[in-house]
């Protein structure tokens, strides 16, 4: 029984939390914007853009982690290198400024 307790227990911490963070469909994009929830991704990309300048965007996403919108990037610089980097959404404050390993 213990076991059978354990793995219910495991699943739904699983499923928790895949709901706990999950990609914005591009076309709700627009909407928080106008709602002032987030910020334009062209002012988000500028703030990733100056601590990065010259580099290359390879991949972004905008998840919603509990009604708080992070925007998360992956890049290369001129030299090759990637990073990481997750800004708040909704203020601009860079939150994650990481090399990829």
């Amino acid at each position: 029984m213990k076991t059978l307790t354990a793995l219910f227990t495991a699943a739904a911490l699983t499923l928790t939390a895949g709901l706990a963070q999950a990609d914005v469909p591009v076309d709700q994009i627009p909407q928080l914007v106008k709602d002032g929830k987030i910020k334009p991704l062209e002012e988000l990309n500028q703030i990733v853009m100056k601590l990065h300048p010259g580099a290359t965007i390879t991949d972004s996403d905008l998840d919603n982690h509990f009604n708080s919108y992070e925007y998360e990037v992956e890049l290369r610089d001129a030299k090759g290198v990637e990073w990481d980097v997750d800004v708040n959404a909704a203020t601009g404050e860079v939150l994650k400024n990481k090399q990829d390993n």
